[in-house]
């Protein structure tokens, strides 16, 4: 390499990190806003409630932003983990509320919304995430925090289910 200075007058090579940015906080949010309040809303089966618990997932992670390196997946495993922790409430708040009365279920003309909401969390969040965000399993495992492996039985359990509940 040469050069007209010498080499303790060279700046020194920079060292990159992290991946470079590709968009502020901002794009992020105008780009990743509806396709993740759909999956929630899937998830959870209820708009309103999916767009309050994207929203604050949105606000942890701009609270992070500078250290998170792969936005895209970070939020959408933020919103999955929103949905878990508000349907495992859910079903604690129904429990107690129900003590004592009989489970019916219900296929009305949401067949298919309502038979996702029988489902468990996490068989609903991996059924949602492989089928209508198309994550392959390594991508629908790591947003579950879970092997590939165990998505593949969530998946197959949560078909099954959804096979015997649904009236073809």
């Amino acid at each position: 390499m040469s050069t007209d200075r010498p080499a303790a007058e060279r700046p020194a090579p920079v060292t990159r990190l992290r991946p470079e940015r590709t968009s502020s906080f901002d794009e992020h949010y105008r780009e990743q806003l509806a396709p993740l309040v759909r999956t929630a809303t899937l998830i959870v089966g209820s708009r309103a409630i999916a767009e309050e618990l994207v929203q604050d997932a949105f606000v942890r992670v701009h609270g992070r932003w500078g250290s998170i390196d792969h936005p895209v997946a970070y939020t959408r495993r933020a919103v999955v983990n929103a949905c878990r922790s508000h349907l495992r409430r859910r079903v604690l708040e129904d429990r107690y509320r129900r003590a004592g009365r009989p489970e019916v279920a219900d296929l009305g003309a949401r067949e298919l919304l309502d038979a996702l909401a029988a489902l468990p969390p996490r068989q609903r969040a991996a059924l949602v995430l492989r089928y209508y965000d198309d994550l392959s399993e390594r991508e629908t495992a790591e947003v579950l925090g879970c092997a590939p492996g165990t998505v593949s039985s969530l998946v197959h359990r949560g078909l099954a289910t959804l096979r015997t509940r649904i009236d073809r």
